[in-house]
């Protein structure tokens, strides 16, 4: 979605062949032609026997694994990274169309005409005439146009995402119609509520009501991210990383004492994650 989009909708769509020299698209662009090709080739008669045998659903872990790659080389900061996954994610994206135009359902340029013109409609500041005051109104345009088009508050939220992700994106499509927590302070209440829950679920000893319970807790935690502005999917890959790195400092300095981390215990792991982090902190 583009962050700048319009305040008042317009529901009357130009064609985009109306706003192609505006758009300065006259056709598939030669590049994206030629990878279309081969991408054809390799399923075709006298082409790939992997390529061949893939359906989308077998595909589904490597549009996954593809994505997060891409997030990783935005995250590391790498231009040269990030051109290179977009092509892997890229090559997903051609693929599934080749995949779906050989059973007869469609082909790539239908997915490029229906995003094209999804984006034309939903844009009616910049292709219709419309205003565009600023970000906020153009995040409730959008939701206007999705609800003309029969949209739901929550639909196009994938089920499939990573849940601390969902959860956001389910909570923040709630509080914009008003079902929220007037502030932080009211949701670190409802951690705490949660959290005491979570210790009367563990009493009970039924794993249904822990599981339950510890859900109702994470999704308190996510939304008091979403309340400070922050994305708790990042918080939590953030705190991730920095576990990750503090740890393998905690083997390394085990390793530097002839030790494995079996051979070692609590307390001297503990202690050693403790100089770790006075270390990253510059502190002796």
């Amino acid at each position: 979605m583009c962050p700048n989009e319009t305040s008042s909708p317009a529901l009357v769509t130009p064609a985009l062949e109306d706003i192609a020299p505006l758009l300065l698209v006259s056709g598939p662009p030669a590049p994206l032609q030629r990878f279309a090709d081969i991408i054809a080739t390799l399923r075709g008669p006298q082409g790939c026997p992997w390529d061949l045998k893939q359906t989308h659903a077998s595909l589904r872990p490597y549009l996954l694994e593809e994505s997060y790659e891409l997030i990783d080389a935005i995250d590391a900061g790498s231009d040269e990274a990030i051109a290179e996954e977009l092509g892997d994610v890229l090559l997903q994206v051609v693929l599934h169309a080749q995949i779906a135009h050989d059973r007869g359902a469609f082909d790539l340029a239908r997915v490029i005409a229906l995003v094209s013109d999804k984006m034309v409609r939903r844009h009616p500041h910049v292709f219709a005439g419309g205003t565009a005051d600023d970000a906020d109104a153009v995040l409730k345009a959008w939701k206007e146009i999705k609800h003309a088009e029969g949209r739901g508050l929550l639909d196009g939220v994938p089920r499939s995402a990573p849940a601390v992700q969902r959860a956001q994106q389910i909570a923040t499509r709630a509080g914009s119609v008003g079902f929220d927590w007037p502030s932080a302070h009211e949701v670190i209440a409802k951690i705490k509520e949660e959290t005491a829950e979570v210790e009367e679920a563990m009493a009970s000893g039924s794993q249904d009501a822990m599981e339950d319970e510890l859900g109702d807790l994470m999704f308190a935690v996510v939304n008091l991210g979403r309340k400070l502005g922050l994305d708790a999917e990042a918080a939590l890959r953030r705190t991730n990383a920095k576990f990750e790195r503090r740890f393998g400092g905690v083997l390394s300095k085990l390793a530097d004492r002839g030790l494995l981390p079996e051979q070692s215990d609590l307390a001297e792991m503990d202690a050693l994650w403790e100089e770790v982090k006075r270390e990253e902190r510059g502190l002796r």
